[in-house]
């Protein structure tokens, strides 16, 4: 694991990194980049900017709440913060209340991740991840449709029974190539594939398992997705394999020992989260509150909740690939 470092960029930083697991600057660089040709690609610079001002929020309310130092360095309260700047945004309309809708729901997100690891983590050993921004997110977006001054601009809510159903020709190779990194893209809202090619070159980086398993995950979704009809516009837009990403991640390399049998069961923990992402979409289309990561979040608490079954593992053998940041020093702290 990199060694502490006070400077808030570079805990901020991190903290972008933390969206996917890693610990490294450089990598949490390239996701800002990856941010930011998206941004320049539709002209809305909102979802950019908002991401630097919710992990800038969420890593200087962990700071002046005095939390846990070597987490706050390790960027374990910024990432949520990150999501929710990023995704404000992309379902509200641009206003000053919106940026302070931010701010406050990037601070409050440093809170609920440290009760999320005063409870869940602490007397379950499962990891919040990105628990709190699915929670946080969900009261933002919802409580716009209360405030006359916030619009939200995603899906009005609508009966699950108006869901998109049915088969769908399979796409040709260059759509399925650029789904497979929007997939991955999606993570960070994004619906460009090159900015998904930018993010995975970032966890490559850091760690060549991580960034293998977010390539797995990223195919079994695709294959799932397709053979079961799902939606074909979200399938396309990388819908379906954001969260299947973050399970393969999550369930094959980060918090469980890698092994034969850790891969078929990260396989069945990935495959699972693509039907639990069809359900979730369901269920929340009648809130007209978007998913967000729910479907992984959900997947992973239960796969994670057995590991007595299995040696936990936190980030050390992903650590070992790591560069540009110094060798790894300690484990990582259960907060993740």
């Amino acid at each position: 694991m990199p060694r502490a470092n006070p400077n808030l960029l570079v805990q901020s930083l991190r903290g972008a990194s933390q969206v996917f697991f890693m610990e490294n600057a450089a990598t949490g660089l390239l996701f800002f980049v990856a941010m930011a040709y998206a941004s320049a690609l539709t002209g809305n610079w909102a979802t950019t900017i908002g991401a630097a001002l919710g992990v800038l929020v969420a890593t200087l309310t962990a700071r002046l709440l005095d939390c846990d130092a070597p987490s706050v360095s390790s960027g374990l309260y910024g990432f949520n913060g990150i999501l929710v700047g990023a995704a404000l945004p992309t379902f509200i309309a641009s206003s000053p209340q919106l940026w302070a809708a931010i701010v406050i729901g990037a601070a409050a997100s440093t809170v609920v991740t440290a009760a999320f690891s005063a409870t869940l983590t602490d007397k379950w050993g499962i990891p919040g991840s990105t628990g709190p921004f699915v929670l946080t997110g969900w009261l933002m977006v919802a409580a716009a449709y209360s405030f006359g001054r916030l619009h939200v601009t995603g899906d009005a809510p609508r009966l699950a029974a108006d869901l998109v159903r049915g088969a769908a020709g399979i796409p040709g190779p260059a759509d399925l190539v650029a789904i497979f990194f929007r997939n991955i893209a999606q993570v960070y809202l994004l619906g460009s594939a090159v900015s998904g090619a930018i993010i995975l070159a970032g966890i490559l980086i850091a760690s060549v398992p991580a960034g293998i398993a977010a390539g797995a995950g990223s195919l079994v979704s695709l294959v799932v997705a397709l053979a079961m009809g799902a939606d074909p516009s979200a399938v396309s837009q990388g819908l379906y394999g954001f969260s299947p990403v973050l399970t393969a991640m999550a369930v094959g390399v980060i918090f469980l020992t890698p092994s034969p049998r850790v891969a078929v069961y990260a396989g069945l923990a990935t495959v699972t989260t693509v039907f639990v992402q069809g359900a979730l979409d369901a269920l929340v289309a009648p809130a007209g509150i978007p998913s967000f990561t729910a479907p992984y979040v959900l997947t992973m608490y239960l796969f994670i909740a057995p590991k007595r079954l299995m040696a936990p593992h936190p980030h050390a053998p992903v650590a070992d690939h790591m560069v540009g940041e110094g060798t790894p020093a300690r484990p990582a702290s259960p907060a993740r």
